[in-house]
């Protein structure tokens, strides 16, 4: 009996151990925690296009890896792609700002 439980208990701790490990990020996945923070980022980058009178949220996409925010879509002007970056640049937790806007 004894060397059941050994053995159950041991099966948990690698499963605990397993599920840690999925957790983790690795350089082309995120964590779970990460993600959240990822996506918390996403959210105030898209209220800051959002709340500034010459952009239109609608024609700007966001995504967000590990900080480093993605801008896509299609704008009016090279103004409007340089006020994006600058309002993005300006959000809490944003480390780096990727430009992949075009000009309509």
């Amino acid at each position: 009996m004894k060397h059941f439980i050994r053995l159950i208990s041991a099966f948990f701790m690698v499963l605990t151990l397993l599920i840690a490990a999925g957790c983790a990020s690795t350089p082309k996945h995120e964590g779970t925690g990460e993600y959240v923070d990822d996506s918390v980022i996403t959210g105030k980058v898209k209220a800051a296009i959002l709340h500034e009178p010459t952009l239109s949220s609608a024609e700007i996409n966001v995504e967000t890896f590990k900080g480093k925010v993605q801008l896509s879509g299609f704008v009016n002007s090279r103004a409007d792609i340089s006020k994006a970056i600058e309002v993005t640049r300006a959000v809490n937790g944003v480390s780096e700002v990727k430009n992949d806007m075009r000009l309509k």
